[in-house]
């Protein structure tokens, strides 16, 4: 018994000696906790930068020219069936785009909350669209004719349209998580675009009556009648808008990535819908790329 108490005693020491010798880890003092703790980023303050990137425009015309023809019809028993005429098309254009953005963060523990105002310029981006249709319209709505007559109003309307967007303001609310480097967020607000939006239709109208007569005998005859022009409703009508402001409102998602102290950079996603002109919607699609400073 003496002999195993002595030989405890001294693995003991042995042991005491080898641990004095350890390295301080800091495993062996708890801080691996620390270790795996998320390193947070201040995202709180104000900021400004620019961007750089690609748009693509889609520009709906089908219901552009309709205020030129039901101008052109007004009060006559053409106007309703030419208004249902989509005689033009959708159409899209590329082009690059770039611009600034100025804005304020307030952060509170993981969560930010921003307002962001940005401006946009558009490089030649321009859609544009053309058309035509003809139509033998017999006896419209409103039309009246005695029994047996057809009236014959053939209608040949031929018009274009285009839309220039040339630049746009946005004033944006921001949602964010900070992520620590990175903070992804998601946006939305109202947006103000400027552009020259221009259209023209040319109609050529004529009217034929045709009389239908029976006999005793039950025998249809159809008379063909002559074909005239109709000077006051065939005509070009034009409207031209040159740096006109439309409403709108926008949204989309982003990622900002801290590069060193308050310089970061940013790639988002952008969806402008513009309030119609002229009868002509304008639908913008903005992928950018930037580069700012938190201050």
């Amino acid at each position: 018994m003496r002999r195993l108490m002595l030989a405890a005693a001294m693995l003991g020491t042995v042991s005491a000696a080898h641990a004095a010798d350890m390295p301080d880890l800091p495993v062996l003092r708890g801080g691996i906790t620390d270790g795996l703790s998320k390193t947070t980023h201040n995202w709180d303050g104000f900021y400004a930068g620019g961007t750089f990137g690609y748009t693509t425009d889609s520009s709906d015309f089908g219901q552009s020219v309709v205020g030129l023809t039901n101008y052109i019809f007004r009060d006559s028993v053409l106007q309703q069936p030419t208004s249902t005429w989509s005689l033009l098309s959708k159409n899209t254009a590329q082009g690059t785009n770039f611009g600034g953005f100025v804005g304020r963060n307030w952060q509170w523990y993981d969560a930010v909350l921003g307002l962001e105002g940005t401006y946009t310029y558009f490089n030649n981006l321009a859609a544009s669209s053309k058309g035509s249709n003809s139509l033998d319209i017999i006896n419209p709505p409103g039309d009246t004719v005695p029994a047996g007559v057809f009236d014959h109003w053939g209608v040949t309307l031929t018009g274009a349209a285009a839309a220039q967007v040339k630049d746009m303001v946005t004033l944006r609310g921001r949602v964010g998580w900070d992520g620590g480097d990175f903070m992804p967020y998601m946006f939305a607000g109202a947006a103000v675009g400027r552009m020259d939006v221009s259209r023209t239709v040319t109609s050529v109208v004529t009217l034929r009556k045709d009389t239908t007569t029976t006999d005793i005998l039950g025998n249809t005859t159809i008379v063909t009648g002559v074909t005239n022009a109709v000077p006051s409703q065939s005509q070009t009508q034009s409207q031209h808008k040159t740096n006109a402001f439309v409403v709108g409102w926008t949204a989309g998602i982003g990622l900002e990535y801290c590069i060193w102290d308050g310089l970061f950079a940013r790639v988002e996603y952008e969806h402008v819908q513009f309030s119609p002109v002229m009868n002509t919607s304008v639908t913008l699609n903005n992928a950018r790329v930037g580069l700012g400073y938190k201050f």
